[in-house]
């Protein structure tokens, strides 16, 4: 009788605890949430089932309408670059190899692997124009384009532009979705945007954040004739590897920004992000499309960030603004009568805080424009127009192959293929030559000019820039190659 008493309370004890058990498991571990974890710690699948399939968004914050909208027109872009071939250390006994097998010996080369890389995309026409930045596409051999709906196309350079980091793309396609461009000027610090591209070749990515300032410079683009323009969008939504040439897009779903650069000690998105302005792409990508290369205004002149220091030192009214240091003469800034030590404070009516400000205005427009603009001088505000330049110190369009003359000669930029030839980077070459300087000096037609004073030249347009940069009254080295590849060093009295 005792056994059995102690066999019910067995049985009884036993279902209690398998009860409990199962209560505290269901508590802790509820079916509606689950977790599954894989190999990867950093990932993880999750499950979550709602009581109802309505979704409320709050006035102002629809990123599901922006991001229908913009995701079918970002792309994802595969670059291949070509590796280069080197040759093996060079075998002492290779010339006895050589006597010994004649021709059946060869010296060996060894080629370094095709390098991949990515980025992203914005389509602007049903055609297939792309835009994306220049260092996505920078000397790739092999541009593949992939589309939303997964259809992939080669894509060939329309143009590019480093000074601004931007590039046009060209597939061969019909009955694409777009995107329209914003204006960047019109975007508020504090509004919310998205960004959409391909981090991590994790392709249709769409991330938010704010707008944190506006005419950012970081310092990331260079340019030998300091005619870089940084004037970044920096803006909080998460960016990433893969991203750069991705859209940066405002809630209407308009283009206000291609996204570039963020600020990391990582590698990885850290906080803050940077996108090229909308107003500064369209003004490239316009002219990119229809004449192959980017028309450069300029007003010619060297500036300075204005800073409580300076505007207490030059009793200055301001305490922003751009102060002139000095005026190129010929210019459009000299032209216009403006002076060293004025401080320009607005370009046809948008206020001018800094020099990325200013160059950003400058730059959305091309050589023959006329712009408004409002200086200070002697604490006074004053206005002015004046007509942009291009670096060749005209108002023309340029085309694609330049062409510059100075004192009797004549320079065009060079052939490709004569650039292959003779293993060069780039130059000017004599065209034709007249009586002048260059003539004087012993230079004749054909010749290519590498360098002024040690520094490269790599076409016409930058050797205008380095001749206008020279100070008068001074001796200019001239270093060059024929096309026979014969090399040749020239004096000139400038």
């Amino acid at each position: 009788m005792k056994d059995l008493k102690n066999i019910i309370y067995a049985i009884i004890f036993s279902t209690i605890g398998g009860v409990v058990s199962i209560s505290c498991y269901n508590y802790m571990y509820p079916r509606n949430n689950t977790v599954a974890e894989i190999n990867n710690d950093k990932i993880k699948f999750a499950n979550y089932i709602y009581d109802t399939t309505d979704v409320v968004v709050p006035e102002g914050l629809n990123f599901i309408y922006t991001s229908k909208k913009t995701t079918p027109a970002v792309v994802h872009i595969r670059t291949t670059y070509e590796g280069r071939t080197s040759s093996m250390r060079r075998n002492p006994f290779e010339d006895m190899f050589r006597d010994f097998f004649g021709e059946r010996y060869e010296y060996r080369e060894r080629e370094a692997p095709k390098r991949r890389g990515s980025g992203s995309g914005v389509i602007m026409t049903s055609d297939g124009y792309i835009l994306t930045n220049n260092h996505v596409v920078e000397d790739a051999s092999e541009i593949e384009v992939l589309l939303n709906d997964n259809r992939t196309f080669k894509a060939e350079i329309e143009g590019t532009d480093p000074t601004t980091d931007i590039a046009v793309l060209k597939i061969d396609a019909e009955n694409l979705s777009t995107v329209a461009f914003g204006d960047s000027d019109d975007l508020e610090i504090g509004e919310w945007v998205l960004a959409v591209g391909s981090p991590f070749e994790f392709r249709s990515t769409v991330t938010a954040g704010i707008v944190s300032a506006k005419a950012r410079n970081i310092g990331i683009l260079r340019d030998r004739n300091n005619l870089q323009i940084e004037a970044f969008i920096q803006h909080q939504a998460p960016v990433n590897p893969g991203n750069s040439g991705g859209a940066l897009v405002d809630l209407k779903g308009n283009l206000v920004g291609i996204n570039t650069a963020i600020a990391t000690p990582t590698g990885t998105f850290a906080g803050y992000s940077f996108a090229v302005p909308s107003n500064l792409v369209k003004k490239v990508y316009n002219d990119l499309t229809e004449f192959g290369v980017v028309q450069r205004a300029l007003l010619g002149i060297t500036i300075l960030d204005v800073n409580a220091q300076m505007a207490e030192e030059n009793d200055l009214p301001v305490v922003t603004g751009v102060m002139i240091d000095r005026v190129n003469g010929g210019g459009a800034a000299d032209d216009a009568g403006l002076e060293s030590g004025d401080v320009i404070i607005d370009i046809n009516g948008v206020e001018i805080k800094n020099v990325s400000n200013l160059q950003e205005q400058v730059a959305i427009n091309r050589p023959g424009d006329k712009i408004l603009v409002t200086y200070i001088r002697d604490g006074k505000t004053k206005t002015t127009n004046a007509t942009l330049k291009n670096t060749l110190g005209t108002t023309e369009v340029v085309a694609s192959t330049n062409s510059f003359s100075i004192d009797g000669a004549k320079f065009a930029d060079i052939p490709k293929d004569l650039k292959e030839k003779l293993e060069i980077e780039g130059g000017a070459q004599v065209a034709e030559i007249e009586n002048g300087k260059w003539k004087s000096s012993g230079i004749t037609k054909g010749f290519i000019v590498t360098s002024i004073n040690k520094r490269g030249i790599s076409d016409v347009e930058d050797l205008s820039s380095t001749l206008s940069q020279l100070p008068k009254d001074d001796g200019v080295l001239v270093e060059g190659v024929y096309p026979n590849g014969v090399k040749a060093y020239y004096g000139i009295g400038w």
